[in-house]
């Protein structure tokens, strides 16, 4: 028997088993329709990292930024709608995946790529757990600082208590139980950023009488790693990597119902990213902020839109905040209830609650605690999307597809994949190398529990 034919069997045997899956059964259970994938999905693109966005234009310029930004979400739509075609196929030869890892060992036939995609999603979703709870107590303490400005509470008292509401929010046992809440994310998104639009516009009105600063870095070679730290920024910003998790979700039949989602998705990211880019970019230029609401609030001088603009933005912001680390936080939670919980014993039973209070418990607290220590994390974002979301949202999902369908070589749709996988692997390792070489510059500024947010 080959090595292929050996793991088909064994994701088979998977599939046999999944009555006995706690995972599949309790975190991944299979009741949604296709407006709950799309409340899903918006959740884990459509985040306050798009406040980084006019940031990202200040390495590319106006014109590399539009034709970046719609790369990206022309790209990243294609790959995912790629990937759900492959999952249909999937299911339709009755081996139905619910777990990203599953999907990519059974395509390519290789147990390696198991365990690396376990790699990448663990690194990706811990990353976005961590970030949001740093970004939350940020949130608090922003509104903090502006009712207190001399208060005695500092940064690491926020997290804690960010991290306190979260280990209550993530005993909601399912993903599904969820939809909700992320109808909630959607809306959330929407919110904030209208009012950061605002905010940009009345901000450039009232400072209409003095030019703002398109330029680029003068130095070439500071100018080109500028440039592919933005790109990995972007990448990130439109990464998912948990779309197999959020697809099983759906009530089977899937087929047709995830196209849906992703409409419904795309529609919102249209609204939010072009608008807090356009907007805030064209405030502030070169010297906009790695978050645009601390450009709109500088240190010196006062705030540059109406105070409860702001105030309502930040509320928005830590709100979804919860959201968003909610959802990154199902896969991890899924491979803890598969190894833990006895699926004969029904979800909310005592052998299955007491585990499951305790081991997210345990999760939650050491991101907070991580978030708590490296109030740095967020100079990290440029690399998690250059070697985390762009292998899973731009690589593997067009390899994959030319894998199950097989189009001829000669086709179009065959070279467009392998077109995008050359030309982001390339941008990957660029991205990484320059997003690297961020962190060591600015590695003097790192502190161990510090009260201040390294830019």
């Amino acid at each position: 028997m080959t090595t292929i034919e050996a793991k088909h069997d064994l994701v088979r045997g998977d599939n046999a088993r999944r009555d006995d899956d706690a995972g599949a059964a309790f975190v991944l259970q299979s009741k949604g329709q296709w407006w709950h994938a799309g409340f899903h999905l918006t959740t884990a693109i459509v985040g306050p990292t798009i406040l980084t966005l006019p940031y990202a234009f200040r390495g590319l310029g106006w014109g590399l930024g539009f034709f970046c930004l719609t790369v990206m979400g022309v790209v990243t739509f294609y790959s995912y709608y790629l990937m759900s075609k492959v999952l249909d196929h999937c299911e339709k030869s009755g081996r139905r995946h619910i777990r990203f890892r599953e999907l990519a060992a059974d395509v390519l036939g290789s147990g390696w790529m198991f365990y690396f995609v376990i790699f990448i999603q663990t690194a990706i979703n811990t990353g976005v757990g961590v970030g949001a709870i740093l970004l939350a107590g940020q949130s608090l303490e922003i509104l903090y600082s502006n009712l207190s400005p001399h208060g005695p509470l500092k940064l690491y008292h926020f997290i804690a208590m960010v991290t306190v509401v979260m280990i209550v929010l993530s005993q909601l046992p399912s993903f599904h139980s969820l939809r909700h809440i992320n109808l909630c994310s959607l809306l959330l998104s929407l919110g904030y950023s209208f009012l950061v639009f605002g905010a940009c516009i009345h901000a450039g009105l009232l400072a209409k009488d003095h030019s703002t600063d398109y330029s680029l870095e003068p130095r070439k070679s500071a100018r080109v790693f500028s440039a592919f730290t933005s790109i990995s920024i972007i990448a990130a910003i439109f990464g998912n990597g948990i779309l197999p998790e959020i697809q099983a979700t759906l009530a089977p039949p899937a087929t047709g119902k995830m196209v849906k989602g992703l409409f419904m998705c795309y529609g919102v990211i249209c609204v939010t990213f072009y608008s807090v880019a356009v907007a805030g970019y064209w405030v502030f230029g070169n010297k906009s902020n790695s978050n645009i609401l601390k450009s709109l609030m500088p240190d010196e001088g006062p705030s540059l839109a109406p105070t409860w603009v702001i105030g309502l933005a930040v509320i928005c912001v830590l709100l979804q905040l919860f959201a968003i680390g909610l959802v990154y936080s199902q896969v991890a939670y899924e491979i803890m209830e598969k190894k833990s919980a006895d699926v004969s014993q029904g979800m909310f039973s005592k052998r299955n609650l007491i585990p499951r209070l305790i081991l997210r418990t345990i999760y939650m607290a050491l991101c907070g605690f991580v978030a708590a220590m490296l109030p740095f994390f967020g100079d990290i974002n440029g690399v998690v999307g250059a070697i985390g979301f762009i292998p899973l949202d731009f690589v593997l999902p067009m390899l994959l597809y030319n894998m199950t369908y097989k189009p001829p070589k000669s086709s179009f749709t065959y070279l467009l994949n392998m077109s995008i996988i050359v030309v982001f692997t390339g941008a990957g390792i660029m991205g990484a190398f320059s997003s690297i070489r961020k962190l060591i510059l600015d590695a003097n500024q790192f502190k161990l529990f510090s009260s201040e947010v390294v830019d």
